[in-house]
């Protein structure tokens, strides 16, 4: 099988979002671990639109890449390469890369004294966090993405023996149709409508049922589409002008529905628009990357590669700079481009110059 490029340039750019998406819990109103000074509420409005689709797009991107990756192994080697990719570095991240941040946080908040190795290790694993210090914060995607890949093995499998099964000719004739393909929402619209308003999102993987179910369908998703990738990219790349189109409209809608009081139907039309509004921009990602970013490039290799070690590190990263320069008098453009550029520039010398170079190092951080 040919690999696809522009599902490498959707991860790296997926990942990269990611990155300023952190930045800006800096300056929002929203809870977080560490705040500037100054809070800029107008962030509130592009965050909210990244937030509309960036994990989903990567839950689908995962979700192909494990299909992809169980093509060419057994169901032992498919474990095997998830144990080393995945629940190694998240053990990693929990044990080395995430203390710092609570470190700081407590810290900030004076809940702690002292140096960084008087917290770590006596205090660093004591409790779980928010009460305790025991966290994995950012890196909660990887044991989402990890129980995915083992509690849909027997599922995937099934899907590779019997590529004519009832489910799989259903998805296929919704794909190939320009608005079949949303039909595919009705489970997240479902879930929603009814698990939402109960489970408010812990990314704690154990009381978290909304998230995990929401996005253990994106992560399904994703393993279809790769199965029937012919008529999905197929459809993504005749229609994606289409698919910006609706985006464009339900997304002010999305906030003009939100500044409604809160009821029940509120809620369920807020949930349908959200849902199209998700929708439309992931077909649109896929779509455009499918026409322009099909291509092989030097550039695209060394980012696939770097872009893990970049996940793992960067809010740590983030969160120490941030500390030391959140009192400054500076405009929101000068610290925004400080902060930006220290954590790609930190974490570009940790992976070229580190990382890469020690073998130990490239397993801690999930590097093939």
């Amino acid at each position: 099988m040919e690999r696809r490029y522009d599902l490498d340039w959707l991860r790296v750019l997926a990942f990269s979002l990611l990155i300023f998406y952190h930045i800006g819990m800096f300056f929002v109103p929203w809870d977080w671990h560490i705040k500037n000074n100054i809070i800029y509420d107008w962030i509130m409005y592009p965050m909210l639109f990244l937030n509309r689709w960036r994990m989903p797009l990567l839950f689908i991107i995962s979700g192909m890449g494990a299909a992809l990756s169980l093509k060419k192994r057994t169901n032992i080697q498919f474990i095997k390469e998830r144990i080393i990719r995945i629940f190694i570095p998240l053990v990693f991240g929990i044990l080395i890369i995430v203390p710092p941040q609570v470190y700081i946080e407590r810290i900030s908040n004076f809940d702690f004294s002292g140096s960084y190795f008087e917290f770590w290790p006596s205090e660093a694993f004591k409790g779980t966090y928010p009460t305790g210090n025991l966290s994995w914060h950012h890196l909660w995607f990887l044991p989402y993405i990890l129980c995915y890949s083992l509690l849909l093995l027997p599922l995937f499998q099934y899907f590779k023996k019997k590529p004519n099964g009832s489910l799989l000719r259903w998805t296929s004739k919704r794909i190939q149709s320009k608005y079949g393909v949303f039909l595919l929402l009705i489970p997240l619209f479902l879930m929603e409508c009814f698990l939402d308003p109960f489970f408010p999102i812990t990314h704690g993987l154990f009381d978290d049922w909304f998230n995990f179910f929401y996005n253990l369908v994106l992560f399904l998703y994703g393993f279809i589409f790769i199965l029937q990738q012919e008529l999905f990219f197929n459809t993504v790349r005749l229609y994606y002008k289409t698919y910006f189109k609706i985006g464009l409209f339900t997304f002010p809608l999305f906030l003009f529905i939100i500044s409604y009081p809160d009821g029940w139907q509120r809620h369920f039309i807020e949930a349908a628009i959200n849902q199209i509004n998700m929708w439309t921009w992931l077909l649109f990602f896929f779509g455009m990357a499918a026409q322009f970013l099909n291509k092989k490039s030097k550039l695209i290799t060394y980012c696939n590669t770097a872009v893990y070690p970049f996940y793992i590190l960067h809010q740590t990263i983030i969160i120490i700079v941030v500390y030391y320069c959140k009192d400054k008098d500076w405009s929101f453009i000068i610290k925004f481009l400080f902060i930006t550029l220290s954590t790609f520039l930190i974490c570009f010398f940790l992976y070229h110059f580190i990382i890469r170079k020690i073998k130990l190092l490239k397993i801690m951080m999930g590097v093939k």
